[in-house]
């Protein structure tokens, strides 16, 4: 059976229609420097990551959709890898940074997506997911929206995304501003 992907249409237009980069509060949480080496799950296109390479990081970028990450190789230091977010094909503590902007919702097993990304996640480095927060008016329209269109999206609230690392670490912080929320992990060296 073939797998039809609502991005894999949508790729060519996708940096047209959703152009906007994430708010500075994101870029301050990540904190990227020169030559850091930061993995951003389910990145598409590379949109975020092109600005986290512009202060000299490299970014490798996971997706599922092909045609989405046809478009990130136009970009420079981005490297693209075509993989599920639950199944991340790099070692243990790899990256300095981990990241994953508005993809959350769209991940099948959040549970195995978040244990995958702090298992590639080095010791004393940070991930940080910024989602839309579901509490905020407009952003159920666009959950209501995206049912409509039979996308398997999955809304969770920052403390319920919060509560998925529990198990794994207890360095977790949630912040919200307007309509987005960032859950930010910051990876002890003793985990």
């Amino acid at each position: 059976m073939a797998r039809f992907d609502h991005f894999d249409l949508i790729a060519p237009h996708y940096e047209r229609f959703f152009h906007a980069i994430p708010d500075e509060s994101f870029f301050e949480l990540v904190a990227a420097q020169t030559g850091m080496l930061i993995l951003d799950v389910a990145g598409g296109t590379g949109r975020v990551a092109q600005h986290l390479t512009a202060v000299g990081a490299n970014a490798v970028i996971t997706d599922i959709s092909v045609p989405m990450l046809r478009q990130s190789m136009q970009k420079k230091a981005i490297f693209p890898a075509q993989t599920l977010a639950e199944r991340l094909p790099f070692a243990d503590n790899v990256f300095s940074r981990v990241v994953m902007v508005d993809a959350l919702h769209h991940v099948i097993h959040q549970g195995e997506t978040i244990r995958e990304m702090l298992r590639v996640l080095q010791p004393g480095g940070r991930l940080i997911i910024e989602e839309p927060d579901i509490r905020n008016f407009y952003v159920k329209l666009i959950a209501l929206g995206e049912k409509l269109l039979m996308m398997r999206s999955h809304f969770l609230t920052g403390e319920q995304i919060s509560d998925l690392f529990l198990p794994l670490t207890k360095s977790i912080s949630v912040k919200h501003s307007g309509h987005t929320v960032w859950v930010v992990v910051e990876k002890q060296l003793a985990e």
